[in-house]
Order: structure tokens, then sequence, then C-alpha cells
């Protein structure tokens, strides 16, 4: 079975590492090892690297795009737009979010998307 989210973390992370750090790749894998057995967690408070917070918004990412092309017979979800949702449950919180984050939601939403379009219906 296909997981999106680790799927979309990690291409998100090769695609941002020379703008944010070479170590990006590292991180989210250090990121989605912690998440192990946790597809859907109720809070995204503990967000303190970019590695997390790639892992974090792709989780959200998916969530969001899940549950938006599930509820209409409409077109499907645009990144923009699950972008802005992300960022806005990832401040929710208060969490204190690393710079880069906007990026790193725009790349992982449109990798969410990619992702979905590959996979077999």
């Amino acid at each position: 079975m296909t997981d999106f989210v680790a799927d979309a973390a990690r291409s998100a992370a090769a695609a941002l590492a020379a703008d944010l750090g070479q170590n990006l790749p590292v991180e989210v894998e250090a990121a989605l090892a912690a998440r192990a057995g946790d597809q859907r967690p109720d809070r995204y408070q503990e967000v303190v690297s970019l590695g997390g917070v790639t892992v974090s918004a792709a989780s959200l990412a998916w969530n969001i795009y899940n549950d938006q092309r599930n509820a209409t017979e409409g077109p499907r979800p645009e990144a923009d737009s699950i972008a802005h949702q992300v960022r806005l449950a990832l401040g929710a919180e208060g969490a204190i979010l690393p710079p880069g984050t906007d990026r790193i939601t725009e790349v992982v939403a449109t990798e969410i998307i990619r992702q979905s379009n590959l996979a077999p219906e």
C-alpha cells in the first residue's frame, strides 16, 4: 500500500534540500520513523525541525486533500488551497515554525496531488 504522506515528504525534502539544507532528507526520515504507526495525529504542535514540519505538513495535506476530494464531486482540490489550509493548521496551536515553512507547505501540497495522481484508482 502506498504511503502518500511518506512519499510526498521524501519528494518535498529532495526538492527543497538545495534551498533549505542538504540535511533535510535525513531530518524527514527521522521524523517519519518517529511517526511510525501514527497516521493521523491529533496535534501538530511539536514541530521543531524542518523535517518535522515537512512530515507534519505532508500528513495534514494528505488529510485535507483526501477529505476535500471525498466531500465534493467537483474538481480536485488545488495545491494553493491545500497549502493555505496546512499553514493555518500548523500555526493554529501557537507553534513557532521555522523559516522555510511556507515553501515547505507549497511543495508538499503539490507533491500530495502528484502522488495521488500517480496512484492507480
